[in-house]
């Protein structure tokens, strides 16, 4: 994972408060959070459909249901990888959820929609976006 450049956030003492003048530690952990996201996301994509070993199901074309190949399961590896990857997500998005950064918008008057919107944009802010991810993934993902 890169990290951002250091930019200034230093703002005039007389200039309005700007709930999108996010901290570089808020930023640094949307960053992480987003990383494992798409690494878990990853994961998944090639893991077998069911954790534990099934013996899966045939096609339903009266209800239109898809059928399910059997399959072994997750290997001790696999689970092992997902839920580590799992563990570090939620931690990462209560990091996020929990940064001293949104008490301080509400302190400054930013509520509602207005902070629910602040916080959106910090899923598109520059340096808290992977590089490796394309603005669709992130929208997707938001």
């Amino acid at each position: 994972m890169t990290t951002p450049a250091p930019r200034d956030t230093t703002a005039p003492a007389d200039a309005p408060f700007d709930p999108l003048a996010f901290p570089l530690d808020l930023l640094d952990a949307q960053l992480r959070e987003a990383t494992l996201h798409a690494e878990l996301h990853a994961l998944q994509a090639n893991l077998p459909w069911s954790r534990e070993p099934h013996e899966g199901w045939p096609d339903d074309k009266e209800r239109k249901r898809a059928g399910r190949p059997a399959t072994e399961g997750w290997s001790a590896e696999e689970a092992a990888a997902y839920d580590k990857l799992w563990g570090d997500l939620r931690a990462a998005t209560a990091a996020v959820q929990g940064h001293a950064w949104w008490e301080r918008c509400e302190t400054e008057g930013i509520k509602g929609g207005s902070l629910v919107a602040a916080r959106m944009a910090l899923k598109h802010a520059e340096g808290a976006v992977p590089a490796s991810l394309k603005q669709a993934d992130v929208e997707t993902a938001a």
